[in-house]
């Protein structure tokens, strides 16, 4: 007995057939309940007459299909997977091969030619797991990610850096970024400096818990507990002055949107700089945006809102942007600052800070006279270091010295507060705890000495010089 194959679609076929041959529906009605047009359903009833049920089966059935990838284009791509495109995952590697090889295979065949080879996948699915979504923000500019990502970027051929972005919560546009040994505070202020001069300043940023952003220590200064609350860091007190709300995230959960994007990042830009010959942090410095740009160019989306909520930015962003410190005047007119101690060009051509904190040198700033040769002696007065190297003293929010920016690369490092520092391991030992707030003891105009106070003794009081 023979054995017909025939698909879902061709298997009703036959008897509407039959019934159009017997006379019994019209071309008209069979071609209706077909869902076929009366000239096609003339041509099937001719096959159907002629050759029976088998005609109706499809003609290039078990035939190799016109489209199929050929012999030598699938050896080509085979070898380039294995030679010089070996670390890429399915999506990068397509691009690659139709950008740079001029091979345009779609993404399902270099997934089975991978597979061929009995390669793993790059980075496996995971299953999914029910979580709740939290929906972008409308504009752009409502909402800034940051964060650092610290990744053998090189690929063992220069240093272990981080890499610092920003990125737009609205389209998921990277916005700035820049490579660093470890996240610091100079990553933080020029990732945040580029971000303001090229789109403006955003309504809030998001991210961790880190202590150049937040503060994270128990100590509490004098100066704090009489204003009743404690002093951002020195980023924070930048944020501040330019009404950025920064808003600190509990769990690496709460800003998974950017930590998926540095899954894409630590997968596709390893690759690029080892396909460009990038073998140190300058050159790697140096390409990023590029990089970042085509990033965009690709996975960007637009926003919900095509209004942006960018606020310009301060003529005077570069003095905003900086580490504070107060000072009191010397007699001479002076102010030191303890400044860290300049990288050598020769041993680090990139300007990177690598390794262990500088050894710090005292800077000695000049203050000239003032109006009427005024003296500044006994003033206190506030010191900003920018991020360029120059020192500038303030009194009373006027410029009154300033230190030229250094010819060497420079990193902004805050200086340690040794008696906040001392204060932390106290507390930490439980020997100091947390100083309780409490209302201020008058110490005049009616208030009343202790019982034990010399004052109350009558004979000590009397007696010669008491």
């Amino acid at each position: 007995m023979e054995t017909i194959s025939l698909s879902q679609k061709e298997v009703p076929r036959a008897g509407l057939l039959k019934a159009a041959l017997a006379g019994k529906i019209t071309n008209a009605e069979g071609a209706h309940a077909l869902g076929l047009t009366v000239r096609q359903f003339q041509r099937l009833k001719a096959r159907f007459a002629l050759g029976g049920a088998r005609a109706l089966a499809h003609r290039s059935r078990g035939k190799p299909s016109p489209r199929r990838l050929s012999e030598s284009t699938r050896q080509a791509a085979l070898k380039l997977i294995q030679a010089r495109y070996p670390d890429l995952n399915d999506c990068h590697l397509t691009e690659k091969l139709a950008e740079v090889e001029s091979l345009p295979l779609s993404r399902s065949t270099v997934r089975r030619l991978r597979k061929s080879l009995d390669r793993k996948a790059r980075r496996p699915r995971k299953p999914a797991v029910h979580r709740q979504r939290r929906l972008r923000e409308a504009r752009e500019g409502s909402m800034v990610l940051t964060d650092g990502s610290e990744h053998d970027w090189l690929q063992g051929r220069g240093p272990q850096m981080a890499l610092m972005c920003t990125v737009d919560d609205a389209t998921g546009a990277f916005l700035s970024g820049t490579f660093r040994p470890h996240e610091d505070l100079h990553g933080y202020a020029t990732i945040f400096h580029r971000m303001f001069l090229k789109y403006g300043l955003p309504l809030t940023i998001y991210g961790d818990g880190t202590g150049v952003l937040v503060r994270n220590d128990q100590h509490w200064s004098l100066e704090e507990e009489l204003a009743g609350e404690r002093f951002p860091t020195h980023l924070g007190g930048v944020l501040k002055d330019l009404g950025i709300t920064y808003i600190q995230a509990r769990s690496a959960q709460a800003k998974g949107r950017i930590e998926n994007r540095w899954g894409t990042v630590q997968d596709r830009l390893p690759a690029e700089l080892r396909l460009r010959g990038i073998n140190d942090p300058r050159a790697a410095e140096a390409y990023l945006p590029e990089f970042l740009d085509d990033l965009n160019m690709r996975f960007a989306r637009p926003p919900r809102d095509n209004n942006p909520v960018w606020r310009k930015a301060p003529a005077d962003l570069d003095l905003i942007i900086s580490c504070r410190y107060f000072r009191s005047v010397a007699r001479d007119n002076t102010v030191s600052l303890c400044r860290p101690q300049r990288i050598d060009r020769q041993s680090n051509p990139g300007g990177l800070c690598v390794g262990a904190s500088p050894p710090s040198v005292t800077t000695c700033i000049q203050i000239p006279p003032g109006p009427g040769r005024r003296s500044y002696a006994g003033r206190r007065v506030e010191v900003r270091e920018l991020l360029d190297g120059r020192i500038v003293v303030l009194y009373q929010g006027r410029r009154i010295a300033q230190v030229v920016a250094p010819d060497e690369p420079f990193a902004l490092i805050p200086r340690a507060d040794k008696g906040r520092r001392a204060a932390n391991r106290l507390s930490a030992r439980g020997i100091l705890k947390p100083p309780v707030k409490t209302k201020p003891r008058l110490t005049r105009g009616g208030a009343k000495p202790a019982a034990d106070h010399p004052w109350r003794d009558r004979n000590l009081a009397l007696k010669p010089g008491g």
